[in-house]
């Protein structure tokens, strides 16, 4: 039995666990969701019934792990091996940046795609602020740094990383120079490839 069960959707965020899955060597077992029938074990162990969901078999219980950042770190945690948690001087732009693609960076690009954007009024009271303000921030982040804690890949890159990567191909994220060179580090990854490739021929299959 594999010690994780990865319920998911291949044109969903997980995509984004199953990278951290390949990027740990995780051995984990997929189901894969439909949005029209949840599977009754994915209810049980999520009733908000969202991929990405992990569940870990772990020392005789199951441990059921959501969203897909606290899912990165998590696994990044369990797998010390794989050299992805940050190091005692990395961790303050390691835990920073994280929650900033899980909060800021997530809420701007969906209040522009729901076209509900906060009026300069409302900003104050918007943890983003404003589209520009963030993508702006992030940016500067970049422009100096090849990855979210300087010269090291570390677990965070994977979920801030496929919030631009996932930007940049559909547009939803400004196609910056020190975006796109990220992105570009990021695709060369040997993980990255193997997830692709299996969401990709997923997603050939459900349009056929």
């Amino acid at each position: 039995m594999a010690e994780y069960t990865f319920y998911t959707n291949p044109m969903s965020r997980g995509q984004i666990a199953r990278w951290a899955l390949h990027e740990v060597g995780a051995d984990y077992a997929q189901v894969i969701v439909s949005w029209a029938d949840k599977p009754a074990a994915l209810l049980a162990a999520n009733p908000m019934g969202k991929v990405p969901t992990l569940v870990h078999r772990h020392a005789g219980v199951d441990r059921v792990v959501t969203e897909a950042a606290a899912i990165c770190h998590y696994l990044a945690e369990m797998h010390p091996q794989a050299n992805l948690l940050p190091k005692d001087e990395e961790m303050a732009d390691y835990f920073r940046w994280l929650f900033f693609a899980a909060g800021p960076v997530e809420q701007a690009i969906t209040a522009r795609f729901l076209k509900c954007e906060p009026t300069a009024e409302q900003q104050p009271m918007a943890g983003w602020g404003s589209f520009e303000r963030t993508m702006s921030t992030l940016e500067g982040h970049f422009e100096d740094r090849d990855y979210v804690c300087g010269k090291r890949f570390t677990m965070a890159d994977v979920y801030v990383g496929s919030a631009i990567d996932w930007g940049l191909t559909f547009g939803s994220v400004p196609p910056k120079p020190a975006f796109v060179a990220y992105a570009e580090r990021l695709q060369a990854r040997p993980a990255y490839k193997e997830g692709k490739a299996i969401d990709n021929k997923l997603i050939e299959e459900m349009r056929k």
